[in-house]
């Protein structure tokens, strides 16, 4: 089973089952939730005792594997038919971010590959699978965090919406990655974490992982990110994204197009850290994104405090779109996909470009 070497370990394979950190508790409790099949995996994933599309995507392949342990003794119809609905299910949990469903169909085509086996000899190989995945994640976060330290002057001081950390992937993290990776370098880098209404994302996680690694770091309301740029106390946004479509459109927490809005006013760049299995080149534009309309109760209040009287109507949209025109770059594991090739509408081009190439 790889190891990171981070402070955070989001998940976690233990004596059989997959460990995720409840991400609803902190940073008052620090608790491990166990899953032992599919179910139980999406239930976390709906729930979001584990949230970030890479996060997301590695938990539902560990879904899948075990899913397959769970019935690798029983006869393989039975074995098929059960892996099929714990796919489903897991295709079920959230819909917005694209790595769920890349996950997914990338164990789907494994199975698949392996229909002559016993069904032990799929289980095994799915785990193994897995395992890959979530090494794979944190290499991929150590070279996008490396190409966007190269963006960040010493001692930037940068927003960030939501939680793009160790927390919303395997390990290192896609926006705090690359904060992380200037510090690493040398840099001195100083945080504001937006706290990214309604779930606190922003409150409770960034700020708990920057100041695991000592990272300065300073909490605002998210209707404070405009009076801050007037007042240019801020030099850089970097967020993560859950979606990106083929013209550069990107899904993000919701929240993150107002700062992207508020970006440009200020001429500040707004860089987007996303794995190049973030990109869905099957979606010509934002407007093909699915977006997430989560509980109202989530509006009404936290936890066990309300603070909206009953009988309020309430939207509770998950996500938002960030148009490409806004977007100064995206910083990938494989290089920066500057202005020039989002305006000319050649990301599906760069994307399969470099896909097959080596991690530097």
């Amino acid at each position: 089973m790889p190891k990171t070497e981070n402070k955070v370990e989001t998940l976690r394979w233990n004596a059989g089952r997959l460990e995720m950190i409840d991400q609803r508790l902190l940073p008052t409790a620090f608790e491990y939730v166990a899953c032992e099949s599919a179910v139980g995996v999406a239930e976390s994933i709906r729930s979001m005792v584990v949230r970030g599309a890479p996060a997301i995507g590695v938990a539902a392949a560990y879904g899948v594997a075990l899913e397959a342990a769970r019935m690798q003794h029983q006869s393989k119809a039975e074995f098929d038919s059960a892996m099929n609905r714990g796919i489903a299910l897991l295709e079920s949990s959230r819909p917005t971010a694209v790595n769920l469903f890349w996950a997914l169909e990338r164990m789907r085509r494994l199975w698949q590959s392996h229909g002559g086996s016993d069904n032990k000899t799929v289980a095994d190989r799915m785990l193994v699978e897995a395992h890959e995945m979530l090494a794979e994640d944190i290499r991929i976060n150590r070279a996008m965090g490396a190409y966007g330290a190269a963006l960040l002057p010493d001692g930037a001081r940068v927003l960030t919406h939501c939680n793009a950390g160790a927390l919303a992937t395997a390990g290192h993290g896609t926006a705090l990655g690359v904060f992380r990776s200037a510090v690493e370098s040398g840099k001195r880098i100083s945080v504001i974490a937006d706290e990214t209404r309604p779930f606190l994302q922003g409150a409770r996680l960034t700020a708990w992982e920057m100041v695991q690694e000592n990272i300065p770091v300073t909490l605002i309301t998210d209707n404070m990110s405009g009076y801050l740029m007037s007042r240019g106390e801020i030099d850089a946004v970097v967020v993560g994204t859950d979606r990106v479509a083929a013209n550069g459109d990107v899904a993000n927490k919701i929240g993150t197009y107002m700062v992207a809005v508020l970006a440009q006013r200020h001429g500040i760049p707004f860089y987007v850290a996303c794995p190049l299995s973030t990109i869905d080149l099957k979606i010509a534009t934002g407007d093909g994104i699915p977006i997430e309309e989560r509980d109202e109760n989530e509006v009404k209040g936290y936890r066990d405090c309300r603070w909206a009287p009953e009988g309020v109507l309430i939207r509770n949209p998950a996500f938002d779109v960030t148009p490409a025109e806004l977007v100064t770059a995206l910083i990938t594991e494989k290089g920066i996909v500057g202005k020039d090739i989002l305006a000319a509408g050649t990301l599906d081009q760069w994307v399969r470009a470099h896909k097959e190439q080596q991690l530097p």
